[in-house]
């Protein structure tokens, strides 16, 4: 089985995308447990309104992707392979029962609300692509230097495509360094909080302490962790990675590169967007990346049935 299951994080988010969900038993499902574990109905979380909140958006997101995750197992589609950028990482862990569903939503309330109150306006992501790690860290402290305030960076989901996180001003003057620099685009993404960074430190260990005793498990095959994009095996080990990874870079390409040389030749990117898939369709083009957003359930299942039977013939 070389199945594997990627899940989105927070910019990839859509109003209405939650009631885009296929029409399946198993989505039902999702949202009648989220909504009893949570107190609130799900489906009221993904209007242009409530996606102004990051708890909102954290939430919906980690419903989307386990109700994906779901519905696939319920037609006999079991990933080998389980990872999520930034708070995908949670409907990851769910998606290799190595945390229950329930307790995976109260923690990302709870990381979610230390986000945003930690740094509740003026902060965010830029998105820039065009220049590699390198480059931007060396035109971060440049930016430093030159009196301006500290922009950090916040995710690598490829080798030329960097996300950075700071302030508004920052994210405004770092961005017209970079395109000076020679970067194609510097795009602000729909995240109102500085993911990924030292900003964070603090916000990062009060979620560690807070899930100190929620039970995780060892995984039902291989996740692959957000901080260093490698597989993790054991419960303490996730747990930290999922209390901890708001506050160090995310490794996307790491993470996409160690799933696809350990086997993983067919994946497939839980609602919403198809942003994961674009990334590993430009960098691996021999290896099947489908984004379910843009497929009928039904068709998803089989095109993935075909190509993992044509891997085993």
């Amino acid at each position: 089985m070389t199945l594997a299951l990627l899940f989105p994080g927070q910019g990839a988010q859509s109003p209405g995308f939650l009631h885009k969900l296929p029409q399946h038993d198993a989505v039902q499902a999702t949202f009648d447990e989220a909504s009893a574990a949570l107190g609130l109905d799900v489906l009221s979380l993904d209007d242009a309104e409530a996606l102004r909140s990051t708890v909102a958006v954290q939430i919906g997101l980690t419903v989307a992707g386990v109700a994906l995750s779901r519905a696939l197992a319920h037609d006999g589609l079991v990933p080998q392979f389980s990872a999520g950028l930034s708070v995908g990482a949670y409907a990851a862990a769910v998606s290799c029962e190595a945390l229950s569903f329930a307790d995976a939503l109260h923690m990302v309330r709870k990381r979610a609300e230390l986000m945003e109150s930690a740094w509740p306006s003026g902060y965010g992501l830029s998105a820039i692509a065009g220049l590699s790690e390198t480059q931007v860290e060396t035109l971060a402290d440049a930016h430093a230097r030159d009196g301006g305030e500290r922009v950090y960076v916040a995710n690598v989901n490829a080798p030329r495509q960097i996300v950075v996180a700071g302030a508004d001003t920052a994210l405004e003057a770092f961005a017209a360094r970079a395109l000076a620099a020679g970067a194609r685009k510097a795009q602000r993404l729909a995240v109102s909080v500085p993911s990924h960074c030292e900003l964070l430190t603090d916000a990062a260990d009060r979620l560690s302490a807070w899930a100190r005793d929620i039970p995780f498990r060892a995984p039902r095959g291989v996740y692959v962790d957000n901080r260093g994009g490698r597989p993790l095996h054991s419960a303490e080990a996730i747990r930290a990675d999922l209390a901890t990874n708001m506050r160090y870079t995310v490794r996307w390409y790491d993470a996409l590169t160690v799933m696809i040389e350990s086997g993983a030749s067919v994946l497939v990117e839980a609602p919403p967007g198809q942003v994961l898939t674009d990334i590993a369709r430009e960098r691996y083009p021999d290896v099947a990346a489908l984004a379910a957003s843009n497929l009928p359930l039904e068709r998803l299942a089989a095109i993935v049935r075909r190509r993992l039977g044509e891997e085993s013939t």
